[in-house]
């Protein structure tokens, strides 16, 4: 069986969540991302990380940080926004975009899985897939060792619990957890206000009034 790709080139054809088959560019996009990632990984200081980081991340905002060992396909469909923390062995395979937004916290052992293959076997054998993106709005707070499938969003502030399996779209302002995720409740005025006053206690004993 044979599938034609005159309209883009398969780099382009993947990252616009189209079938593509892997070809000479993609793998050399992935060798030097190798290069990188091994590069990335032995670093140390937090001003060490930054500066590797934004040779290798589409984008990556101020103030955000990324602890080593971390794991990428290629780097350049990652893009990261400002004061976010991705903390141990976060693995994300970005064949297609994947975006971070500002003050996203992200716990250990997380995957963000953006390709996917066909569901039938003899079509899967000849290697084509696809991926689609995934979107994590600002002020997210995913917990460790969360899944999140390709083609997914994940609205503004809310909170994916730990172990999580992130199949579909979840609303902002909510506690969701599961598997497959699923809305737990709301974060209402109610967080607010007990998060409020534990922070206020907090400055009264460390005389920050």
């Amino acid at each position: 069986m044979k599938y034609g790709f005159d309209m883009k080139t398969q780099k382009q054809r993947m990252i616009n969540s189209k079938l593509y088959m892997g070809d000479e560019e993609l793998r050399q996009d992935m060798y030097e991302a190798r290069c990188k990632m091994q590069d990335f990984n032995k670093s140390i200081t937090a001003e060490e990380i930054r500066e590797k980081a934004k040779n290798i991340f589409g984008e990556f905002g101020k103030d955000s940080m990324v602890t080593p060992p971390f794991r990428f396909d290629y780097g350049y469909n990652i893009f990261i926004g400002e004061h976010s923390y991705l903390n141990f062995n976060v693995s994300i395979l970005d064949c297609a975009p994947v975006y971070i937004g500002d003050n996203v916290l992200i716990g250990p052992d997380c995957a963000f899985l953006t390709p996917n293959h066909p569901k039938d076997p003899e079509i899967r054998r000849t290697f084509i897939e696809y991926a689609e993106p995934i979107k994590i709005e600002n002020d997210v707070w995913i917990g460790g060792k969360v899944t999140v499938i390709g083609g997914v969003t994940i609205g503004e502030g809310s909170i994916i619990g730990a172990g999580s399996v992130v199949v579909k779209d979840i609303p902002k302002g909510v506690i969701a957890a599961g598997n497959p995720c699923k809305v737990i409740r709301k974060i209402d005025e109610n967080d607010k206000q007990v998060w409020q006053e534990k922070y206020d206690d907090y400055q009264k004993e460390m005389g920050e009034e």
